[in-house]
């Protein structure tokens, strides 16, 4: 491994660190910008032109708001629940293909810091761990609405990727591969040969019920159970001040945001547009990354405008129809989608 290898995955890392904690603090403007819009009132307009130095704002008043932890909370664990949930939101970006590769200075450059043929896998896995930040922080803090709200909050994560998990083993079928590259690659333009290339068109239900599922797991409304002011007067969170409160906050936009990056991924195409091969031998291949990126990142704004959209929509369910949702409704229909798609599959073989 030499040292420049070393670098360009250093500065990966920190572009895309970086990246998701700037979209992280706009998606909140974006949210009251939203929200506002669609209330018919102005929303942020005093910090900055149009409100875009309101996140800031915000990010200052938090760190400066006085840190105060229970007396009779657990206070490691009280600390390590925001911080579990901060991290385990950054770590699935590493295995995203951000856009193809491009030589610089005659080197390969690579825009995914990490290809394992598991890349799949390692996203459900990080995704299941977030879940202990919200268990940890809400029974940590010694509060029975914030332990009531972290246990809702891990049973319809729990129950959700289930449906989640079987919606995907058709994709996989399909595509043959746990590698989040290999699944763009398949995805290359937008139609060949006469038929669409994106998964979304091969696979129409299951991108229904991975991005059903996705609300749930994401705790936003309709599905947003566990911070229900109504009932539980704030959620798991209820006790956090400061940055660590923070945290919680930016966890859940980074998750909204590395969501919408995996669904674009997995069923727009990822990095890929229409008629990109014309692009692709009209310009440099750094501008051509470039353009790929530009590509991604307008589908993950688009998915984040349409979660925002929903949140200002519908009405909350109520939990017993959220679990009826999801074992009786989810999970059903997506086994009936791969039974199908393997059918499919076999057929296609025989022919």
């Amino acid at each position: 491994m030499d040292a420049a290898f070393v670098i360009e995955k250093v500065i990966l890392i920190s572009v895309i660190l970086m990246g998701s904690l700037g979209v992280a603090m706009y998606a909140t403007w974006a949210e009251r910008k939203v929200s506002a819009v669609m209330q018919d009132r102005i929303g942020p307009n005093r910090a900055g032109p149009f409100g875009l130095l309101q996140p800031l704002a915000d990010g200052l008043k938090l760190f400066f708001k006085e840190e105060i932890i229970p007396d009779r909370s657990t206070q490691f664990i009280f600390i390590l629940g925001p911080c579990l949930a901060m991290l385990t939101a950054t770590m699935t970006s590493a295995v995203m293909p951000w856009g193809p590769d491009f030589t610089l200075g005659g080197r390969t450059v690579s825009l995914q810091v990490a290809d394992i043929n598991i890349g799949i896998l390692f996203v459900f896995g990080v995704v299941s761990l977030g879940v202990y930040g919200v268990m940890l922080g809400g029974w940590a803090s010694n509060n029975k609405f914030s332990l009531l709200s972290s246990i809702r909050a891990a049973s319809q994560c729990i129950s959700y990727e289930l449906a989640m998990g079987i919606s995907l083993i058709a994709l996989l079928m399909m595509t043959g591969s746990l590698s989040m590259k290999d699944i763009v690659t398949q995805q290359h333009g937008f139609w060949n040969d006469g038929y669409f290339t994106w998964n979304f068109f091969k696979q129409p239900v299951g991108f229904i019920i991975f991005l059903t599922c996705s609300f749930a797991e994401l705790s936003r409304a309709p599905f947003d159970l566990p911070e229900c002011d109504s009932e539980l007067n704030m959620g798991y969170h209820q006790e956090y001040s400061s940055m660590k409160l923070g945290f919680y906050l930016f966890a859940e936009y980074i998750n909204m945001f590395i969501s919408s990056a995996v669904i674009s991924t997995l069923f727009f195409g990822g990095y890929n547009f229409p008629f990109m091969d014309q692009v692709q031998a009209a310009v440099p291949s750094g501008i051509f990354s470039l353009i790929c990126v530009g590509a991604l990142m307008a589908k993950i704004v688009g998915m984040i405008l349409f979660f925002m959209f929903v949140r200002w929509t519908l009405p909350r369910f109520r939990y017993d129809q959220l679990m009826k949702l999801g074992w009786r409704s989810l999970i059903p229909l997506a086994l009936i989608n791969m039974l199908v798609t393997g059918g499919v599959i076999l057929m296609t073989m025989k022919k």
